[in-house]
This record gives C-alpha cells, structure tokens and sequence, in this order.
C-alpha cells in the first residue's frame, strides 16, 4: 500500500488502454451522484495516504477509487471543493443538453442569442472552476473573455443564420458549430493572455522547473482552440446530417418534440466517442489538463 503513488494515474499513461480508462475514470457522470460525505471521506482518505498515515483495513481498489472521487470534485492547486456544473464529470450531461437545444432552436433571433448565451455561460463556469491555482485567472479577465465570447458567438450566429436562408437548409443547421468555434478562437487566447504574454513554466518529467517560454504558450493555445473546435465537430456536424435527413420524412412533422430529443441523444453519444478518441491519439497523460486549461 506504501508503494502507491495517488499523485499519478493507476494505469499506464503509454497505452491506448491506460489513457482511456483514466480519462474515463476521471469524468464519468456518475461521479455527480457522490455526496459531499462520499467525497469528503474519499478526501481524507487521500491525504492520509499521501502523509504517511496507515490506513487500516483499507484495500488497494478502495484507494484508487478514492484517489478518483477526490480527483473529480477537487480543484488540484487549491484543493477546494469544485461547484458542480464546473467538474470535468459535468461535461457529457451538461453538453449533451445545451448542443441539443443550440441544434434544434437555431432558426429564431432570440433563441440563438438565448442559447449561445447559455454556452458561454457554462464554458465561463467552468473556466472559472478550473482556474490556475499558481496564476489564478482575475475576475476582470473572466468577465472580459465571457463577453467576447458571447458577443462573437451570437453575431457569427446572427449573421450566418440571414446567410443561411438563402441556401438549402442543412447549411442552416452547421450554424450553431460555426458560431461556437469562433467563441473557442476568441475566450481560449484571452482566457490564457498572461502565458501569452509571460510564457508558460516548462518542467522536467520529475517536475523539475527548468524555465518558461513564450513559444510554447503559442503552440500550447493554438492546439488547445484546434482541440476544442474538434471536440465539436462529431456532437455538432453529426447529429445536422441525421436530423436532415428526418426532417424529409413525417416522423418530425408530426413530432416535432423529437428534434431535441433526439439531437441530445445523438450529442450525448458522440460525446462520449469523440472525447476518447482525441485523447487516445495524444500520447500526453495530461492531455485533459491542457485542453480544459
């Protein structure tokens, strides 16, 4: 039990198995349904291990599942207690809903602006909640990035949607992705000016500080918007196509309650899908870190 190191994964970070199992382990939904006794217990757990205490009659798989319960609601640097919505677990439920409604309600003025607004709303929690603990982010800065990002998101959707009536319809149901792409290409880099500006703290593999560099902040961003605007595509550009398709037949006609439903549907598993496969083909193992920086 001493040999256990609960600062690292439990699997191996080199394989394609290990990255998914972690990444799974990491965000699975379930880990919403923890009370604040189950977690508060998977805390105290932890820090005993990792000070040295002997933990009686406490197996190896409990240790682990307690390292994972901890990890998922608690911030890493200041080790407070996440709100809620802002936790990694959050994210397939929370984005399954809003990319079902921002596919189906895209045709009116106020529903776009209500649903991008309700997007970067979410994106500025979560932001906030996975703050940096060593270069905490102001609150004037978040507020900023929030803005802007709504702001662009809404007049990409404005705009595009007055193009879109001109062309076949399905072109109008690839609006709400464009739009949340280009909200991605304005928050990231504001969110992250500092290391823009300053660098970002480059270690060893031990952890060792070694210096910062301003060139890798750059590539660093840039593959984190890329990221992002691909973590998109299969929940935003898939269930367009298939809801396309319906909408030539009846189903949707006389149930036009099933659109959302069953774009949340088509959202909530290609979520699960794409976030797997885009970790699994980064050979980092705090690839997760980066892209939810």
């Amino acid at each position: 039990m001493d040999t256990i190191d609960l600062s690292k994964p439990k699997w191996d970070q080199g394989t394609y198995i290990g990255r998914a199992k972690h990444f799974f382990t990491v965000t699975n939904p379930l880990n919403l349904l923890l009370t604040s006794k189950d977690l508060d217990d998977a805390r105290d757990l932890v820090l005993k291990h990792s000070n040295g205490e002997l933990c009686e009659g406490v197996t190896e798989e409990e240790l682990w599942k307690a390292k994972y319960r901890y990890d998922s609601a608690f911030h890493p640097d200041t080790k407070e207690k996440m709100t809620l919505v802002g936790r990694m677990s959050a994210q397939v439920p929370v984005n399954m809903a809003i990319t079902g409604s921002m596919l189906t309600f895209y045709k009116t003025m106020p529903a776009v602006i209500f649903w991008q607004w309700v997007n970067q709303s979410f994106n500025a929690v979560v932001n906030y909640t996975n703050r940096s603990g060593d270069t905490p982010i102001s609150n004037e800065k978040l507020m900023k990035s929030y803005a802007c990002a709504t702001t662009g998101a809404v007049t990409t959707a404005l705009t595009l949607n007055v193009v879109a009536k001109r062309l076949p319809p399905l072109y109008g149901r690839f609006v709400p992705f464009v739009a949340v792409a280009a909200a991605n290409c304005i928050n990231i880099p504001l969110m992250r000016s500092n290391e823009l500006e300053n660098g970002i703290t480059i270690t060893k593999e031990n952890g060792e500080v070694v210096g910062s560099s301003e060139k890798a902040a750059k590539s660093a961003i840039t593959q984190v918007v890329f990221s992002r605007i691909g973590m998109a595509v299969p929940g935003m550009m898939i269930p367009p196509l298939i809801m396309n398709q319906l909408a030539k037949g009846q189903l949707l006609k006389k149930r036009p309650f099933f659109e959302c439903s069953n774009s949340s549907g088509n959202s909530w598993f290609l979520f699960g899908f794409r976030n797997t496969a885009l970790l699994c083909s980064l050979p980092s193992a705090k690839f997760h870190e980066v892209i939810f920086s």
